[in-house]
């Protein structure tokens, strides 16, 4: 089984936190979509004939696209992939898009997952983080989202926010839970360089929170998660049972990927691809084939990139997989570094497998990258 990521480069206006590649470029949209066509049919052989089983649409702001060309992308999908396999389609959208007329469009044209990027329920947070949306709109389009038959729908929230109170973040997490979502991804603000957050930390407009706060506002997500019925199966994500995302579950469990579209990435189990960050260029050279660049993994990349991934979520690292794909040589390794992470107690080992408590995750970063091959 593998999937396919469509990356859609376009948005209104640029949100401020976010280092995603992305333009206001409407005018070059039919022709960006043409080009994605291009590359998926050209870049056919890539996953060697895996049949495809989640497709995602991301970006940018994929709700930009009309119901229709959402549609002939599915359709260039189903005519040279196939489609009989899937059983996610994931968009993702912007509230302010979400009417009931597009949704039922959406809906005709075979999507049946919803990504909305909320962020917050607050109009204060929102306007600071430049979202073009405001918090009733956020709490209208779940509602017309259900309406239209969407069953299995996931928001974006944010915390971390410098001005958000832990009541606020308890507010944002209530009427989240109250709107009947299956899934929740809640990430922590970062402050990258690139953006105007980023821009603003090294001039001192703006700083981070202090690492007792994140551990606050962190808990009472998991704990008002878990209380409602969620299950906390990664760092970043909460889904009812049943309501997992395949997609990016699939990421996480190292299943094949083709990306496609301005900066999209790729992985074929041993070689990872990216495309031109450049709409411009993305156009020039998509024709050539040369548009993206490549590396092949090492066995020392494949390993840290399992360790990575396997312990973000809820199942950990199962010592005899390590030990299949890796050696004994790597699990005695492993083995070996845990240990101080164990005696601290912020690494379990247990049936036969290591996990991060998820009271933890917050420092898994550091976790993690200690317990890495170099």
């Amino acid at each position: 089984m593998a999937g396919i990521y469509i990356h859609i480069p376009f948005c209104k206006s640029k949100c401020y936190y976010c280092d995603f590649y992305s333009c206001t470029l409407l005018a070059k949209k039919e022709e960006v979509l043409a080009a994605i066509c291009d590359e998926l049919e050209r870049r056919s052989n890539f996953l060697q004939g895996e049949t495809i089983e989640t497709i995602y649409i991301g970006g940018g702001t994929p709700s930009l696209c009309t119901p229709s060309e959402i549609g002939a992308l599915l359709e260039k999908i189903s005519r040279t992939y196939g489609l009989l396999s899937v059983k996610e389609i994931t968009v993702e959208a912007n509230p302010d898009d979400l009417t009931p007329e597009y949704l039922q469009g959406l809906y005709a044209n075979g999507v049946n997952r919803l990504s909305i990027g909320i962020q917050s329920f607050i109009d204060r947070d929102l306007r600071w983080m430049h979202r073009r949306h405001n918090a009733s709109t956020a709490i209208r389009a779940i509602d017309n989202a259900h309406n239209a038959g969407f069953d299995n729908l996931t928001i974006d929230l944010i915390y971390g926010v410098p001005q958000m109170s832990l009541a606020e973040w308890e507010y944002n997490l209530r009427q989240a839970f109250r709107h009947e979502i299956t899934h929740l991804s809640a990430y922590h603000l970062t402050l990258e360089d690139g953006t105007v957050f980023g821009r603003w930390l090294r001039t001192g407009k703006i700083h981070e929170i202090d690492s007792e706060s994140s551990q606050s506002a962190y808990l009472l997500l998991h704990d008002m998660a878990t209380s409602a019925g969620f299950e906390h199966y990664e760092i970043s994500n909460f889904a009812r049972p049943g309501f997992r995302a395949h997609h990016n579950s699939n990421y996480w469990n190292g299943t094949h990927y083709l990306g496609v579209g301005p900066s999209a990435h790729s992985y074929d189990g041993k070689r990872r691809t990216w495309n031109i960050a450049n709409l411009h260029q993305y156009l020039l050279l998509e024709p050539q084939d040369r548009h993206f660049d490549s590396e092949t993994l090492s066995d020392q990349d494949l390993y840290n990139e399992f360790i990575m991934t396997s312990l973000r979520r809820e199942e950990g690292i199962n010592t005899e997989e390590l030990e299949r794909r890796f050696g004994a040589r790597k699990l005695h390794y492993f083995s070996q570094r845990a240990q101080k992470f164990i005696n601290q107690g912020i690494l379990i080992y247990q049936h036969n497998t290591f996990y991060i408590p998820a009271v933890h995750y917050l420092i898994s970063d550091s976790i993690i990258s200690d317990l890495f091959e170099v």
